[in-house]
């Protein structure tokens, strides 16, 4: 009787301790190159702000109206500055044309983006 041989996988899990989380945290994980955010925008807000988890996404309102791209433009801006990475390290993967997008922000780390992004 032959015995299969068993191969060992490397390159890490990918179960659910492969990316850990803050407790509170749905909306943002880890990324080989920083930290993904799934967030909710709410365009021609009074102001620009974080509003705080919705399900799991991150809801920001931003000022600008969305033409011409100037609200995903305002929402890359805002988190730069709230985050201390230049515009270029903050890139929009996904959602150009919806509310809910998915942000990759480049050298961070999960805790700094939890606590730079905590509302008060």
């Amino acid at each position: 009787m032959k015995r299969a041989k068993s191969r060992t996988v490397s390159g890490g899990s990918t179960g659910p301790a492969a990316n850990p989380q803050p407790a509170g945290c749905p909306f943002a994980e880890v990324h080989q190159q920083g930290v993904l955010l799934r967030v909710r925008v709410q365009p021609r807000a009074s102001r620009t702000s974080v509003e705080g988890p919705l399900g799991n996404e991150l809801k920001i309102r931003v000022a600008a109206p969305p033409v011409d791209d100037a609200a995903n433009e305002a929402l890359r801006r805002f988190l730069a500055d709230r985050l201390a990475r230049s515009r270029a390290a903050v890139q929009l993967l996904r959602g150009h044309k919806s509310r809910s997008k998915l942000v990759l922000v480049s050298g961070v780390t999960l805790s700094a983006v939890t606590s730079a992004l905590a509302t008060s």
